[in-house]
């Protein structure tokens, strides 16, 4: 049996929520082979990070040579890329390796508020990782980040979408889960398509690793051929039934169900 490859080069997460743990769960779920290259190693749980381990950089080039000089990986996918160095190798590799369907999650801060992203490396995240992507991802505070300005309303949602666009990246979905909307809408752009995704809003708090699971979800539609609108739109779909399905585990946010439909 053969499937399609797509390699996440991003963090652990010891709960198993979200990170590296996640994003094999999304691509087995929806008929992709995982491969992973780690960045990080995280002691966390639903309550929050306690403890960072950057791995060093020539031991995560390492992985991704290991992995794309062997398996022939259809796309690839970025999370907690918490320095310039990690940023500037990640980089490096992608462009060595032309892995040119590539979801970038810019993975900021932890659901229980721990920032997983040095300041200093969001000018190298901006400058060297986000022109090499197909699709971009942020959350609306990322995008703010990003940005440098308050993103509120549906209209500068749309426009930060566009202005995201207009610094490299070949997609832009904005996403509009942190909203006070009654509904979860998001702006996608790329150029020529300018869309809202819009699905019902889940009211729970157990929502840790649902970033990380729509950029999977994102990265493995690409891995079997979907253009990216067709990806977002599908990982859209799958996002909302992990949220639906959420697990109640731990005492604080709990994670989402990437394998919900296997209790269907």
């Amino acid at each position: 049996m053969k499937l399609p490859i797509a390699l996440t080069i991003a963090g652990s997460d010891s709960s198993g929520g979200a990170g590296i743990q996640a994003d094999l769960k999304t691509f087995a779920a929806l008929g992709v082979h995982g491969a992973s290259a780690i960045t990080a190693i995280t002691a966390q749980n639903t309550l929050g990070v306690t403890e960072i381990l950057e791995l060093p950089v020539d031991l995560i080039l390492a992985q991704i040579d290991a992995v794309v000089s062997d398996l022939e990986v259809e796309s690839a996918k970025t999370g907690m890329l918490s320095s310039p160095e990690i940023i500037e190798v990640v980089s490096k590799a992608v462009e060595v390796h032309g892995l040119e369907r590539l979801v970038v999650d810019p993975v900021m801060v932890a659901k229980g508020g721990a920032r997983l992203l040095r300041d200093d490396a969001v000018t190298a995240l901006k400058s060297r990782l986000l022109p090499l992507a197909a699709v971009l991802t942020p959350n609306l505070p990322e995008a703010m980040v990003l940005l440098g300005r308050e993103i509120r309303s549906p209209e500068e949602r749309r426009q930060a979408a566009r202005d995201l666009f207009a610094l490299g990246a070949r997609a832009v979905v904005v996403k509009g889960g942190h909203s006070d909307e009654d509904l979860a809408v998001d702006a996608f752009f790329d150029g020529d398509r300018e869309e809202e995704l819009v699905a019902p809003r889940t009211r729970t708090q157990n929502t840790h690793g649902s970033g990380c699971t729509f950029s999977a979800a994102i990265a493995a539609g690409l891995a079997n051929g979907q253009d990216p609108f067709t990806a977002v739109k599908h990982a859209k779909e799958f996002i909302t039934g992990s949220i639906r399905h959420s697990l109640e585990i731990g005492h604080g946010h709990g994670p989402v169900n990437p394998m919900y439909r296997l209790g269907e």
